[in-house]
C-alpha cells in the first residue's frame, strides 16, 4: 500500500473522529471539545497537505519525464534527466531512462558514422564516374550531380540541386527531360529495371544520349532514378559522315563504273565506225575514269588497313627532293587539262630523312591532285620544300576558293567533306585523312593547313631528319611506357 493511501485512510479516520466527537453527548467540557476539534483539524489539514505536496511532485516528476521523452523523440540522443531531484520512488526511472537515451545515443552515432561513410562512398563513385550522372528522389527533386554531368549540361549546383530536373531546358528554351520522365514515371517499374529508358537531347551543340533508370535501397523501396549522360556527340556525327561516306562511294563509284561501261560498249559494237582521233579520245576517257577508279579503290583499301592497324610502314633514307620532282612529273597530265602551272621551290642540299617512299608520294600526290582540282584554269600552283628546325617542310599552294576557319578543323577528319555550292569536286572523304595517318601516326611529323576563303590555301606537312625522329620515337616510346603503368 502506498504512503499517499495511508495518508488518505489516517485521514479518514481523524474525520471520523472528529464527527463523533462534535455529535456525540459525551460529557466533556466545552473546551476539552474544541481542543480536540483543533488538534484533529490540524493533523487533517497537514495530511491534506502532505498529500498536495506528493500529488503536486509527483506531477512535476512527470512531466520531467515526459520532457525527456519528447527530447528522444526528436532525435536529442543523449539527453540526460537529473536524478538529483527526483523522489526516491522516481529515481529508478530517471536512471532507466538515462540509460536508454545514453544507448541510444550510442546506436545514432554508430548508424549515422556508418550511413556517411557510405554516402560518402556513393558520392566518390559518382563523382568518379566518366559519364554524367544525376540522382533524382521520386518528386523529381535533384539530390545529387556529378562534374560531368554539370559539365555536360552547363549548370553549376545552385542552379541544379534541390531543384525539380523537369525544369532544364535545352538550347531550345524546350524542356529536356520532363515528356521522358514522365513516360518513364507510366511504365511499370519491373519493366524499367529490367529495359532502361532511353533518349537523346542536345545541350549547348553537343548530343546526350540519356538513360533513366529506377533507385532501390536495400529492403526493395523504390526512392527515385538515376539519370545518366553520355556525351556521343562525335559518335552520331560519325554515323552521319559514314552515311554519307557510303552514299559518296557509291555514287562515285558508279559514275567511273558507268563512263568506263559505255565507252567500253560505244567502241566495241561501233569502233569501226570511228577515225583514229576519236578512238583515242575514247580511250583517253577511259583511261582517266580507270584512275580515277583505281584512286578510290586505293583510298578505301589504305582506310581500312590503317584502321585494323594492318598496315606496316618501313623506312629508309631517301632525298625528298627527288620524290617531289616525281610527283609534279606524274601530276604535269593532270594539270595540261585545266592549263594549270607547277612552280617548284627546293632548298639547295637537303639532307637525306628516313621516310616510307611509296607512303610520302601517296600523300603529296594527294595534296596535289586536290590542288589541281579546285584551282581555277590558268592559275599557279606552288610546291615549297624547305628545312625549318629539325624538319624537312613540303608545302602545297593553290590560287583557288578557299576554305572556311570552321571547316579547316575538320578537313582531316574521316569522311568529312567540304560540300557547299562552291565546293562540287566529289570524293571519298578519305584522301586527307589517309595523309594526316601517314605523316603524323607512321613517320611523327606534323601535318598543317592555312587558307582563306576566296585566297586559296597551302595544305602542307612537316617530316623529321633523322637525330629529330630519334628523339621523337623515344618521347613516343617513355609516353606509351607511362600511361601503360598508370593502367
Amino acid at each position: 500500500m502506498s504512503a499517499q493511501r495511508k495518508l488518505v485512510i489516517v485521514g479518514m479516520f481523524f474525520s471520523t473522529i472528529l464527527i463523533i466527537l462534535a455529535v456525540s453527548e459525551i460529557s466533556l467540557s466545552k473546551i476539552t471539545k474544541l481542543s480536540l476539534i483543533a488538534a484533529f483539524s490540524i493533523c487533517w489539514l497537514t495530511i491534506c497537505a502532505v498529500i498536495l505536496i506528493n500529488k503536486i511532485t509527483a506531477t512535476r516528476e512527470m512531466n520531467t519525464l515526459y520532457n525527456g521523452v519528447k527530447k528522444l523523440a526528436s532525435g536529442e540522443f543523449g539527453y540526460k534527466l537529473d536524478c538529483s531531484k527526483a523522489s526516491k520512488n522516481s529515481k529508478p526511472l530517471y536512471s532507466a531512462f538515462n540509460d536508454m537515451s545514453e544507448k541510444l545515443r550510442i546506436y545514432n552515432d554508430s548508424s549515422v558514422d556508418s550511413l556517411m561513410l557510405e554516402r560518402n562512398k556513393f558520392e566518390a563513385i559518382l563523382m568518379s564516374i566518366a559519364n554524367g550522372v544525376i540522382v533524382c528522389d521520386s518528386n523529381d527533386t535533384v539530390l545529387l550531380v556529378n562534374e560531368h554531368a554539370k559539365q555536360l549540361l552547363d549548370v553549376s549546383d545552385d542552379e541544379i540541386i534541390k531543384t525539380n530536373i523537369n525544369q532544364y531546358c535545352d538550347n531550345n528554351g524546350i524542356d529536356a527531360f520532363q515528356e521522358k520522365i514522365e513516360e518513364y514515371k507510366n511504365t511499370p517499374i519491373s519493366e524499367m529495371t529490367d529495359k532502361p529508358l532511353e533518349f537523346n537531347i542536345e545541350v549547348s551543340e553537343k548530343i546526350l544520349k540519356t538513360v533513366i533508370s529506377p533507385m532501390f535501397l536495400n529492403s526493395g523501396e523504390y526512392v527515385g532514378y538515376i539519370i545518366v549522360l553520355i556525351d556521343v556527340t562525335k559518335e552520331v556525327e560519325m554515323d552521319r559522315l559514314r552515311s554519307q561516306f557510303v552514299s559518296n562511294v557509291s555514287h562515285e563509284l558508279r559514275t567511273p563504273v558507268t563512263v568506263l561501261r559505255s565507252y567500253s560498249d560505244t567502241l566495241y559494237t561501233m569502233g569501226d565506225e570511228f577515225d583514229y582521233e576519236t578512238q583515242k579520245e575514247f580511250i583517253g576517257i577511259m583511261n582517266k575514269e580507270v584512275v580515277r577508279l583505281h584512286d578510290m579503290v586505293n583510298d578505301i583499301l589504305d582506310f581500312s588497313r590503317y584502321e585494323a592497324g594492318n598496315l606496316k610502314v618501313e623506312k629508309e633514307m631517301r632525298d625528298i627532293s627527288e620524290l617531289v620532282q616525281e610527283c609534279v612529273s606524274s601530276a604535269n597530265i593532270l594539270a595540261e587539262g585545266k592549263h594549270l602551272e607547277f612552280v617548284v621551290m627546293i632548298e639547295p642540299n637537303l639532307p637525306l630523312i628516313p621516310i616510307n617512299y611509296d607512303s610520302i608520294s601517296r600523300a603529296l600526290m594527294n595534296l596535289i591532285s586536290n590542288a589541281i582540282k579546285y584551282s581555277p584554269e590558268k592559275t599557279t600552283i606552288k610546291i615549297k620544300v624547305e628545312k625549318v628546325k629539325g624538319y624537312i617542310e613540303v608545302s602545297v599552294t593553290d590560287e583557288g576558293i578557299g576554305i572556311s576557319e570552321e571547316n579547316q578543323k575538320k578537313i582531316f577528319d574521316r569522311f568529312f567533306r567540304v560540300e557547299n555550292s562552291a565546293h562540287t569536286v566529289k570524293g571519298t572523304g578519305l584522301g586527307l585523312h589517309l595523309v594526316k595517318i601517314a605523316i603524323e601516326k607512321h613517320h611523327l611529323g606534323q601535318i598543317f593547313v592555312q587558307s582563306k576563303l576566296n585566297e586559296g590555301s597551302t595544305f602542307g606537312f612537316k617530316l623529321p631528319l633523322e637525330e629529330t625522329l630519334a628523339e621523337l620515337e623515344d618521347d613516343y616510346l617513355n609516353d606509351k611506357l607511362k600511361s601503360g603503368a598508370k593502367k
